[in-house]
């Protein structure tokens, strides 16, 4: 058995042309998990938006009474039932396309079936997962808050007055929250990855997604920044049309069509390069071949990247 490469020659460009050319290979396979599951969120949140701007968004009319318990009204609930649509389409998204890819990346057939029948196998680990980390950042949010007031508290001792409302205050709770939240956002890229595709979920999942990474941080880092870029690009966009004064679901057919679609083939492109990243990762740390040659072992196996483009990433060789 042989690897070559150098980690360095697993850099971004490298995970985007082969994440492109996996979603290429089988495009209609991805598309039609893309309007299955993904089109739905993007599509939602414009229907969700357009439906709250005709509600009033003062306190007394948010919140109806009733015996002088004030009940949520229905925006509110409105909200949590999008809320709930959108963490179940993305945990449908995230197993099934998760599932292609992985497969695809070894050559194996995709099949649309399987993929969808993924989802009943991965469901329950992804959403185990994200409890969890939902869990630690509820715990960075309640830390960050402590020590911001001890913070506070300090500098009342040495004879300075300082407001929890102030500026100065509130700028420093939320950058010292942003660098923690970045960083775990870092650390677990691929967390979702591992709970579908290996036997583990929650915090061991999580935990994973963090050795894992070691090495590939900066390709990670680029990741994140370069999603959330366009993102954010299209958010404002969206934005931007949505503020308008003569805004109607009905007018705006092609704006929501243009930003649906766009919203997800750029969901769609980013869980396949996590997943394109994991396989990275594993190669970097030495399982990926370890599994290759368990896997074929009579056979030679080049990986889908190693076709000239991308010198010889992982190469393997059985030799009896």
């Amino acid at each position: 058995m042989a690897a070559t490469p150098p980690p360095s020659s697993l850099n971004f460009c490298t995970l985007l042309t082969e994440t492109k050319r996996i979603v290429g290979a089988h495009s209609r396979h991805f598309l039609a998990l893309s309007l299955l599951f993904l089109l739905p969120i993007p599509f939602s949140s414009v229907l969700c938006h357009s439906l709250l701007s005709h509600y009033p968004t003062n306190s007394q009319q948010f919140f109806l009474t009733s015996h002088s318990t004030p009940l949520p009204a229905m925006p509110l609930l409105l909200a949590l039932a999008f809320a709930l649509f959108v963490l179940l389409f993305s945990l449908f998204a995230l197993a099934s396309i998760t599932y292609s890819v992985f497969h695809a990346f070894y050559g194996r057939p995709v099949k649309f079936l399987s993929a969808v029948n993924s989802i009943r196998v991965s469901f329950w680990p992804l959403l185990g997962t994200a409890l969890a980390s939902l869990l630690v950042f509820s715990l960075v949010l309640i830390v960050a808050g402590l020590f911001l007031f001890l913070m506070i508290g300090g500098f009342e001792m040495f004879g300075f007055e300082m407001e929890v409302v102030s500026p100065y205050c509130v700028g420093l709770f939320i950058v010292c929250l942003a660098v923690a939240v970045l960083y775990l956002q870092l650390n677990w890229t691929l967390a979702g990855v591992v709970a579908v595709v290996e036997p583990r979920w929650g915090f061991d999942a999580l935990s994973r997604s963090a050795s894992l990474i070691k090495g590939m941080r900066g390709v990670a880092v680029s990741l994140i920044v370069f999603f959330h870029f366009f993102g954010f690009c299209s958010g404002m966009s969206w934005w931007s049309v949505y503020l308008k004064r003569e805004w109607d679901v009905s007018g705006n057919v092609v704006q929501i069509v243009c930003y649906s679609m766009g919203a997800m083939v750029m969901l769609l492109y980013h869980l396949a390069a996590n997943t394109v990243l994991y396989m990275y990762c594993k190669a970097v740390h030495g399982e990926l071949a370890l599994e290759i040659a368990e896997e074929f072992a009579s056979e030679y196996v080049s990986l889908p990247f190693d076709d000239g483009k991308v010198p010889h990433v992982v190469s393997v060789a059985y030799v009896q």
